[in-house]
């Protein structure tokens, strides 16, 4: 069965229905309009370079026939008729930036073969950018070139707060991103061009920790609706390198990331108090978290009281990031309804990743999560619930976020719900299979793990599953549960682990099967 995932104007993806993780069972041919297109493996796939209101015939082998149309445009424009050079050395950023200030409503602004450096670049409604698979987008090493924006403006007739940028969670001053929107709707960025934040050539990544502005992202959004990027590849931002922030109905779709694994904080896809995200069919490989589910800090949390909520991960590949998929740690606005399915983590630090603590607040709600049909393979700690984290912030060393006693329930606690991980095969693991370590005022609600197996690598190294005060190295070690209200261990196979395959404290209910 073939489910499409989007048609736009000139593209499409569609995916194939099945239980294999990322890859397709076997081999198959695209053909369109009877004419043979390409050979492809994965469950996901697109195509590209359609005509705008046309009717299209889409034959899989193997799969049933299916129909589709392509959407309608007003106008289809080249970047070049606006004098963007393209040729890597000319600043192309005032050639780009008319082209897209004069797009009509359902515009498309086509980017042919080329190198076009550029400083930021402002999106509008209603358009799309359409980069050719030669298309380079490439920001300028010039830092000067990037505008600090504010985290927030006053309203000078209301007095009202008007949010403009962020950093890990704060409202705080950034340099504008090198590609941005700010409340618009209706953007769409497709193609198998690429967009290249060029950080590796400049000094984004060094010193990271002196910066007292937040440095851009790649891509940021601000309170937009109805965001689909289709196909391109990011590539070496300076910071995070896709940002949608207070978005919703946001589709990232067959997709690459890449940034080194040295790079400081270019986590791939990080979608902070979004609600309706689809992250389907991408490639992630960079030097922090590959996804991190966000909403805030806690003074964001309680400004806007939004939680990031119906995310949607399936059949991605993440590599060599640490953390395969996150949550948090700025999360103090709430996490629900997440579902990852059919992916593939490689050589990740940990698979699934929630990082909380006290005084995150009452509104630090992590529940409805669900990890089904996973494939990891190297990965040192395959799943980690930590509500000790301690990393960022001051309150970290505080004796409050020290102390393993139990302390009164208040306006401060997070809470953590319930969790479903099911139907996974995790090989080559290093430190431990599963740690999970709630707080003895909050246990964790509800655990079930069901149908995994669990192996480790014959030279598995020592590491700390999860980042806490007081911390103690592990290797091999089994399923680990600290604080958890009720536990469900069904058909679970753990070969290779140093002592018990399942240690329990303070859980309430277990059951084992």
């Amino acid at each position: 069965m073939i489910n499409t995932l989007y048609v736009g104007t000139v593209s499409a993806c569609f995916e194939l229905e099945n239980t294999s993780p990322y890859y397709s069972p076997s081999k198959f041919t695209v053909s369109l309009n009877g004419q043979e297109q390409f050979t492809a493996d994965t469950n996901v796939f697109s195509l590209f370079s359609l005509t705008p209101g046309t009717e299209y015939t889409l034959e899989v082998s193997g799969e049933e026939t299916i129909k589709f149309v392509t959407g309608t445009e007003s106008c289809a424009i080249n970047v070049k008729d606006f004098g963007a050079v393209g040729d890597g050395v000319h600043d192309d950023t005032m050639n780009i930036q008319t082209a897209i200030n004069c797009l009509p409503v359902g515009g498309r602004l086509y980017f042919p073969d080329g190198i076009y450096s550029s400083a930021p670049l402002a999106l509008k409604s209603h358009i799309t950018l359409d980069l050719s698979e030669g298309a380079t987008i490439l920001g300028t090493t010039d830092e000067s070139k990037y505008p600090v924006v504010p985290g927030a403006v006053t309203d000078i007739v209301t007095g009202e707060e008007v949010p403009i940028g962020a950093v890990e969670g704060n409202a705080v001053p950034m340099n504008q991103s090198l590609i941005f929107a700010e409340y618009a709707e209706d953007i769409t960025i497709v193609g198998k061009g690429t967009i290249d934040g060029n950080a590796q050539n400049g000094q984004w990544w060094v010193n990271v920790k002196d910066r007292v502005i937040g440095r851009p992202n790649l891509l940021f959004m601000n309170r937009c609706n109805n965001v689909t990027v289709h196909g391109i590849t990011g590539q070496n931002a300076a910071m995070w390198q896709l940002h949608p922030f207070f978005c919703k109905d946001v589709r990232f779709l067959d997709l690459a990331i890449n940034a080194p694994k040295d790079s400081p904080n270019t986590d791939a896809c990080d979608p902070e108090a979004c609600d309706n995200v689809d992250i389907i069919g991408c490639r992630f490989s960079v030097g922090d978290d590959c996804i991190a589910i966000k909403s805030g800090k806690i003074e964001l949390a309680q400004k806007y009281e939004t939680p990031a909520d119906h995310h949607m991960i399936r059949n991605c590949i993440m590599q060599f990031g640490h953390g395969a998929v996150t949550l948090g740690s700025e999360m103090a606005g709430g996490i629900i309804n997440l579902t990852v399915n059919r992916c593939i983590f490689n050589h990740t630090d940990r698979g699934l990743r929630i990082k909380t603590r006290r005084g995150r607040g009452r509104l630090a709600v992590i529940d409805g999560v669900l990890f089904e049909n996973i494939k990891m393979d190297g990965v040192l700690t395959p799943i980690v619930i930590n509500m000790w984290y301690n990393c960022c912030d001051p309150d970290r060393y505080s004796e409050y976020n020290t102390t393993r006693e139990k302390l009164p329930v208040d306006e401060r606690t997070p809470y953590m719900g319930k969790f479903t991980f099911r139907d996974m095969e995790c090989t080559n693991c290093h430190v431990a299979a599963c740690y999970c370590d709630g707080l003895p005022e909050m246990p964790i609600k509800e655990i079930t793990v069901e149908n995994i197996k669990f192996t480790y690598d014959s030279d598995a190294q020592p590491g700390y599953p999860s980042m806490r005060n007081n911390n103690v190295l592990r290797c091999k070690t089994g399923m680990y549960f600290e604080n958890v209200d009720k536990l469900t261990v069904k058909n679970v196979d753990i070969s290779g682990n140093d002592g018990d395959p399942v240690i329990t404290v303070n859980v309430g209910e277990l059951i084992k099967e």
